[in-house]
């Protein structure tokens, strides 16, 4: 009785077989799937081990790359700095000698201008002589013309002027 209606009943609910359907799909999961289900897990898991160990390979180049980088960096500013340093000083070594060259030059024209300063001054001075020996030859025959006798006056204007001009010269 009974027990048979119950257990039709039973066979008869969706529950019941829902229920069952559940349980027999977990045992053929457990059975066929569970090891394929590690493995694939596994393999997930070996695949992100890779890729960490893979991130840290590249992080380990680029921190290398960054190292050599910066002292490419530092090897560059080291000779930016040489480089600048020999132009300042060539720098300074141009304009010593510019400044030299033009103490030079400057030398040149004052030695120069005091040379024409010099020749016009002996220039003058000569002048002024010549211009001293006509002005006392003219006075000493003017004096002697009116004070002596002609012959004697010549001949004393002709000596006077030889011993002017000897002695003047």
């Amino acid at each position: 009785g009974r027990a048979g209606r119950a257990v039709s009943a039973l066979l008869a609910s969706a529950e019941f077989w829902g229920a069952d359907a559940f349980v027999i799909f977990v045992g053929v999961v457990l059975r066929f799937g569970w090891a394929r289900a590690m493995a694939a897990l596994d393999r997930r898991a070996a695949g992100i081990r890779d890729e960490i160990d893979a991130a840290a390979r590249l992080r380990e180049e680029a921190q290398a790359l960054l190292a050599a980088y910066q002292g490419k960096q530092r090897d560059a500013e080291k000779e930016a700095a040489g480089i600048l340093a020999r132009a300042e000083a060539e720098a300074d070594r141009l304009r010593a000698e510019a400044e030299q060259e033009l103490a030079a030059a400057v030398r040149r024209r004052t030695d120069a201008a005091m040379a024409k300063i010099d020749q016009a001054e002996a220039q003058a001075l000569a002048e002024v002589r010549e211009a001293a020996v006509d002005l006392a030859v003219a006075a000493t025959r003017t004096m002697l013309v009116d004070h002596l006798d002609r012959a004697r006056g010549d001949a004393l204007i002709d000596t006077a002027i030889g011993e002017l001009r000897r002695k003047l010269h």
